[in-house]
């Protein structure tokens, strides 16, 4: 299963992954999604993981400190921001074929960037992946339809799996195996302390 990250930011967002991502792959951590959001007037969230779907409370202070600094030097947004470092969360977005892998059997919600078969959207179970195609099985189908979708991972603009009671559990599982995982664990730091920016 190769490591490419299908679902990619665009505009701002890709400039900034373009500065993060280096710096996360050089210290062992996988990119997973960049988010300019108007929460506290502008936060920069920062998704990133281990190559496991891991991301404990101290890799976020780790990556934290390291692109601190390229974000000053590059100031790539011009305005005063949050900087919320975090991992994926449980009902995570799946940006990888090897997101849609770990997570066969539960339900995800997929948007593609063009329609196949009259439909852009799709939610149901992911029943198989490979490097290319992920199938989810819908849960809408029309009678005597076929509910199985396979949806190229590179014509996918958004994904993310459903909370469910499952994947609740299988959470819970994971953290019970590995003290060391804090799920869905933040650290926001102050609003550019160093060097505070004024909004233009």
């Amino acid at each position: 299963m190769n490591n490419k990250r299908y679902i990619r930011e665009t505009g701002t967002e890709a400039r900034i992954a373009a500065i993060v991502e280096p710096i996360a792959n050089d210290m062992g951590f996988d990119l997973v999604r960049i988010k300019i959001l108007p929460d506290n007037g502008c936060t920069l969230q920062i998704m990133a993981e281990d190559s496991n779907g891991n991301f404990s409370i101290s890799d976020c202070e780790k990556l934290s400190r390291e692109i601190n600094p390229a974000l000053d030097v590059h100031d790539p947004l011009d305005k005063a921001y949050h900087l919320e470092i975090s991992s994926a969360g449980i009902d995570r977005p799946l940006v990888r074929a090897r997101d849609f892998k770990r997570y066969i059997g539960h339900e995800a919600k997929v948007e593609l960037f063009d329609m196949i078969n009259g439909r852009k959207r799709f939610r149901g179970d992911i029943i198989a992946c490979d490097d290319k195609i992920a199938t989810i099985k819908t849960r809408d189908a029309l009678p005597e339809t076929d509910p199985n979708f396979d949806l190229e991972l590179a014509q996918i603009a958004e994904a993310k799996l459903i909370m469910s009671d499952k994947l609740l559990a299988m959470a819970a599982k994971a953290q019970k195996n590995d003290n060391v995982i804090d799920d869905d664990v933040e650290i926001i730091d102050d609003i550019k302390n160093n060097i505070l920016k004024e909004t233009k």
